[in-house]
């Protein structure tokens, strides 16, 4: 057995005039095999072939072939087997039924799908409790009639199903879809199937769309007073007891050292002293609103009680940003299983603008494995510095000592206050030196107790 390889090289020369001239120069070359390396060459190219089809013949079949075709098919086979090897007629028909059943199955899958889908959502942000609507839109472009079939929607962990009746060439089918959004949270629509098959579901085919659309499910929030909420008093621009070389709120004069800007020379007191006198100032207080919620499955008595403190912390972030604020939520990233003590971790939600906010905490998840409330406030007053107010959002089984530990991890001069959610508790506000523990039953009770004034 020989095989030749054809292998040309192409040069082109340029003259001086207008013309090209093109050269090929070709080469062959031959390899000689023996018989027995032929032989070999032959039976492992079959094989190859051999298995690629086997793998397609079995992918065909799973796609095909429910596992009550299956039964059908080992009846069919253990049938026919029972019947020539032991001349059993019961063998023989369950072989037929198994047979007939079928060849009946088979005219239901003739034709190829050739459809146009188009599903529609009115809306991609809802506030939980309420509900999206949709519109599938789905046309034949086929030449053919096509036949009935089923389009499977996943919505989220559930299935909604649209059955499309028979259409013809061009035929259009339109399907009103009505989706529940409960719960907070974010749902993924698609990718959508639609399959056909026989009424007995033994064969079935599908075909699929990758298309995946998202609807984010915004918890409920209420509104903050805006002279509340942290906000009660203006800390933008409130000096501190911080003295530093460069700011708005002028203190007193001092030397000169080495490293001070020229710009901050105080030229009269420096005629009067004969020496160079800078200018001291006192350090502004910028409101920077820290909102801290708690994901521990401990703290917390009843997933609607979460529930409440993700609305509550949205509340309060959403009154910070629409109001210009610096705006940040922090909790617990997750933790390895084994290594609750060992790694520590935080993450942020987006506060940029309220839709943003409000799309980070749909996402927001409790679990067992997560840093406790304490660990997360001192991780963050490490993190980010120049905070002003920080929120601590957790639920009624937290303890009033360990939200002090919790406070006590803050840089003096924060004002601290914990929201500790209780529903069906009557609304109180509890304040120690280190702390100010607002409890609500209700949502709507955050909005009542911090319009009394509770940052001191």
């Amino acid at each position: 057995m020989s095989f030749q390889t054809e292998s040309r090289i192409s040069r082109t020369t340029a003259g001086t005039g207008t013309h090209t001239r093109a050269e090929t120069v070709t080469r062959y070359s031959q390899t000689r095999r023996g018989a027995v390396s032929g032989a070999v060459f032959g039976l492992r190219r079959a094989a190859r072939g051999t298995a690629s089809v086997v793998r397609r013949s079995v992918a065909w079949v799973r796609e095909t072939v429910s596992p009550a075709g299956l039964l059908l098919a080992v009846a069919l086979i253990a049938g026919v087997a029972t019947g020539l090897g032991f001349g059993w007629i019961e063998g023989w028909v369950v072989a037929g039924i198994a047979f007939v059943l079928l060849a009946l199955c088979v005219p239901f899958l003739i034709g190829a799908h050739d459809y146009r889908l188009d599903l529609q959502l009115d809306r991609d942000r809802v506030v939980a409790g309420n509900e999206v609507g949709g519109r599938l839109d789905l046309v034949n472009k086929g030449e053919r009639v096509s036949l009935p079939g089923v389009v499977d929607i996943p919505v989220g962990a559930g299935l909604v199903e649209v059955h499309v009746p028979l259409l013809r060439a061009g035929g259009h089918h339109r399907e009103e879809l009505t989706i529940a959004a409960q719960r907070r949270g974010v749902i993924d629509v698609g990718p959508m199937t639609i399959s056909r098959g026989d009424p007995l579901g033994v064969l079935k085919r599908e075909l699929s769309w990758p298309e995946v659309q998202r609807i984010y499910v915004h918890p409920i929030t209420v509104p903050i007073p805006p002279t509340s909420a942290g906000l009660i008093r203006d800390l933008e621009g409130t000096p501190t007891n911080a003295l530093v070389d460069a700011d708005l709120s002028f203190h007193a004069v001092r030397e000169y050292v080495v490293g001070d800007s020229q710009r901050h020379v105080h030229w009269k007191s420096t005629a009067k002293m004969g020496r160079l006198m800078v200018r001291q100032y006192e350090e502004s207080r910028h409101a920077r609103i820290a909102i801290l919620l708690d994901l521990d499955d401990e703290e917390f008595e009843t997933e609607d009680e979460f529930e409440m403190a993700v609305s509550a912390a949205a509340s309060l972030g959403v009154q910070g940003v629409r109001e210009g604020r610096d705006v940040l939520i922090a909790a617990s990233a997750p933790i390895p299983e084994f290594s609750r003590n060992a790694v520590q971790s935080i993450r942020t939600v987006p506060t940029r603008t309220p839709k943003a906010l409000l799309d980070g905490m749909a996402a927001i998840e409790s679990g067992g494995h997560v840093m406790r409330l304490e660990a997360v406030t001192n991780l963050t007053a490490q993190s980010f510095s120049d905070l002003s107010i920080a929120f601590l959002v957790t639920g009624q089984r937290m303890p009033l000592m360990r939200l002090r530990q919790a406070a006590i991890a803050l840089p003096q001069g924060i004002e601290t206050i914990a929201v500790r959610c209780e529903p069906g508790a009557e609304p109180t506000i509890k304040a120690t030196r280190e702390i100010t523990v607002v409890t609500i039953g209700a949502l709507g009770d955050l909005t009542q107790l911090l319009a009394r004034g509770v940052i001191r």
